[in-house]
């Protein structure tokens, strides 16, 4: 068993894009990153706290606009039409979930497509089915990125996807079997319906669990020298630690870890990873912004 270390691979991503920016002259305008809040979700307010984080380390500018549960729909659209229109702002991120009063979909259609460093906007999807450029969701992103670092076998190989999200399962699974690396793999994307499960999960040579679940895939699911990749990021309670609760992923990672090839601890996983490819994606997004205005 070998650890996928997503804090390093993470820590080198950022390493290389702070260097690129610190080659740049102090007049140069540097990425900047908004972020919307809404309420006081604890794990939204960890996540936006961690993004925020990455870009002070990595030098970027960062811009949190915080609103209460009870905001109303058009204040948020008012919002971020404001940040679409700022061109000091790169990239646009609105954490979620947002509460139940507030349309998901119309909020995340209303972010600027060439902001949208979350890859949510349908546009962005549509152009990742397609290959065609665009924001790639940072969770699957991510993913690829750290099999890549890690040199991880995929061409040929049986990928089992548990999720069908539209943020995790489903992108990543149309990454996984794109004519590329990491790519090339036979895809099964397995969700809530999907029939003697644990027959299909046994088959996977790299099994990714997106599922919200906490300790669903059981060493009994995976096979000999699998990789697991574990998406999963719970509070759990836990009356024995100081903060009443610990991390847990999708994944028994005690009884799965002994079966497998490589995988993913949690924390330090896939986590690090969706905010170094939230990084890269703000640089892309400055890049592609600051490039067609100086081509104006």
């Amino acid at each position: 068993m070998n650890i996928l270390d997503g804090k390093a691979t993470a820590g080198k991503i950022k390493q290389r894009i702070a260097a690129d920016l610190a080659s740049l002259p102090e007049a140069v305008q540097r990425p900047q990153l908004a972020a919307v809040l809404v309420g006081h979700n604890g794990a939204s307010e960890t996540y936006v706290a961690a993004k925020v984080k990455a870009c002070n380390e990595i030098g970027f500018g960062s811009k949190l606009i915080r609103f209460a549960d009870n905001v109303s729909e058009n204040e948020l659209l008012a919002c971020i039409q404001q940040l679409n229109e700022d061109n000091s702002v790169h990239g646009i991120i609105v954490q979620l979930p947002l509460p139940q009063h507030i349309d998901e979909q119309k909020v995340t259609m209303a972010v600027k497509v060439e902001k949208d460093v979350d890859g949510f906007h349908p546009e962005n999807l549509g152009r990742l089915m397609l290959q065609l450029p665009g924001f790639v969701s940072a969770t699957p992103k991510g993913i690829l990125m750290l099999l890549e670092e890690y040199k991880i076998e995929t061409s040929g190989k049986h990928c089992v996807v548990l999720g069908r999200s539209n943020i995790v399962g489903t992108p990543v699974s149309l990454l996984m079997s794109r004519n590329a690396f990491p790519g090339n793999s036979t895809v099964s994307l397995c969700h809530s319906k999907t029939k003697d499960l644990a027959l299909l999960t046994k088959q996977a040579d790299i099994l990714i669990a997106a599922l919200g679940r906490p300790q669903f895939v059981t060493a009994e699911m995976v096979k000999q020298g699998a990789v697991v990749i574990d998406v999963g990021i719970t509070r759990v309670a836990d009356t024995t630690t100081p903060k009443g609760y610990r991390i847990a992923g999708d994944v028994d990672f005690e009884k799965v870890a002994p079966k497998t090839s490589w995988i993913t601890p949690v924390p330090g996983g896939v986590g690090a990873m969706t905010i170094a490819a939230l990084m890269q994606n703000t640089y892309l997004a400055w890049q592609r912004i600051t490039s067609s205005d100086a081509t104006r």
